[in-house]
C-alpha cells in the first residue's frame, strides 16, 4: 500500500512528518508518497538522520498556511503540498492523502480536485472525540455551516459505515444532536432529520444532548457544522480548563503535591483519556477517494496514529460501501 503525505502539513512539519513517515513504514509495511519542497524535505532528513528508504517525493515548492483563505488551494497556491497531495491521490499514485494542515483547505481540496462520492451532497469533517466509554464520532464538525435534512442523514450514514468498519463497533448507535430528547425539539433542520434517521436502516437512538454527548449516548453524534465545531471547541475548553485547575489544586500545598505525587500515573492516564488529539486525527468522508486529516499540533506519534487510521479506513473499504449505500438508498427512491 502507498499513502500520500503532505510533508509541509502542521505546525511541527517536516519534521515530525518525517519521523512519523520512517516509522510506519517499518510498523506498518507501507510506501510514502511525500508532496513539498524536495530539497528541504532532503535536507530535514540528512540533518536529523532519517532514512527516506521507501519514501517518493513529488516537489510542491509552496505551502497553504493557516491564516491563507481555504479557497486559495485552488487559486494562488494551487502549486502547495496540500494541492499537490490531491492531485496525485486522483492520478492514482497512492490509495490515500494524509495531511495536518489548513482543515477548510483540504475540504475544499476533496471537494474541488478529489471530487465527492457520487450522490453524498457534501464532504464532512469526522473527528472521534472521548467518551465515558472509549469513542464516538461527531459530524459534522465544522466544514459545513449550514445543512439540509437530507445532508444530516448522509452524515450519519457515513459515521455509522465508518465507526463500524474501521472501529468495528456493530451496529453503532446514532444520534442527532439537539437541545432535547423530543421529536419535536430543535429547529425544522432538526425536526426533519430526525424523521430521515428515524426512517432509515442505521441504529438511530434520537435525540442527543449536550450533557448526554460525553456520557455515551451515543457512537455517532449528526450535527449540522456550526453546531458541531462549536460542541468540538467546547470539549477541548472544558478539558483544557479541568486539567489546568486540578493542577492548581495538586500544586496549592506541601500535602497536595504529596497527594499528587501518589496519583501521578492516574491522572496522566486521566489527561489522556479526555484530549481527542490521541486519535490522531479524523477522516473527511463523503471524498471520492479516502483523505485524512490529521491535527495540526500533531508530533511523530500523534501523526503516525494518523497514517494508522488512514490505512485502516483504505483497507476497511469505506468509500466503496458509502458509495454503494449511497446508490441503494436512490435506487429506493425512484422505485
Amino acid at each position: 500500500m502507498k499513502l500520500i503525505v503532505d510533508a509541509f502539513g502542521g505546525d511541527n512539519a517536516p519534521l515530525e512528518i518525517l519521523k512519523a513517515c520512517a516509522e510506519a513504514i517499518i510498523d506498518f509495511d507501507i510506501d510514502i508518497l511525500l508532496t513539498g519542497d524536495k530539497k528541504k524535505i532532503e535536507h530535514v532528513a540528512k540533518e536529523h538522520n532519517i532514512s527516506l528508504a521507501r519514501m517518493e517525493i513529488v516537489h510542491a515548492p509552496s505551502v497553504i498556511t493557516m491564516e491563507d483563505e481555504a479557497t486559495e488551494i485552488t487559486k494562488s497556491k494551487s502549486n502547495c503540498s496540500m494541492a499537490e497531495g490531491c492531485r496525485q491521490l486522483v492520478a492514482g499514485n497512492g490509495e490515500a492523502f494524509i495531511s495536518a494542515g489548513n482543515s477548510g483547505a483540504l475540504v475544499v481540496g476533496s471537494t474541488l480536485i478529489v471530487k465527492r462520492i457520487k450522490g453524498i451532497k457534501r464532504v464532512s469533517f469526522a473527528p472521534l472525540m472521548p467518551k465515558n466509554t472509549g469513542n464516538f464520532m461527531l459530524i459534522d464538525a465544522g466544514a459545513n455551516n449550514e445543512c439540509r435534512p437530507e445532508m444530516l442523514h448522509q452524515f450519519g450514514l457515513m459515521g455509522s459505515i465508518y465507526m463500524e468498519r474501521v472501529m468495528h463497533i456493530n451496529r453503532p448507535r446514532v444520534g442527532l444532536a439537539n437541545i432535547g430528547g423530543e421529536e419535536n425539539k430543535g429547529c425544522q433542520l432538526q425536526i426533519q432529520a430526525y424523521q430521515m434517521l428515524k426512517e432509515s436502516n442505521l441504529n438511530f437512538v434520537g435525540n442527543v444532548e449536550g450533557r448526554g454527548v460525553p456520557d455515551d449516548a451515543a457512537d455517532v453524534v449528526v450535527a449540522d457544522g456550526f453546531t458541531g465545531n462549536m460542541i468540538l471547541k467546547v470539549y477541548e475548553g472544558v478539558a483544557m480548563v479541568l486539567m489546568r485547575k486540578m493542577k492548581e489544586i495538586f500544586t496549592k500545598s506541601t500535602k497536595n503535591k504529596l497527594a499528587a505525587s501518589v496519583l501521578l500515573k492516574d491522572m496522566k492516564e486521566l489527561k489522556k483519556s479526555v484530549d481527542y488529539t490521541e486519535v490522531g486525527g479524523a477522516p473527511i468522508l463523503g471524498a471520492a477517494k479516502p483523505v485524512f486529516k490529521a491535527h495540526g499540533s500533531a508530533d511523530a506519534k500523534t501523526f503516525k496514529s494518523a497514517i494508522r487510521l488512514t490505512k485502516e479506513y483504505v483497507e476497511s473499504q469505506v468509500v466503496e460501501l458509502i458509495a454503494k449505500s449511497i446508490l441503494s438508498d436512490q435506487t429506493k427512491e425512484n422505485s
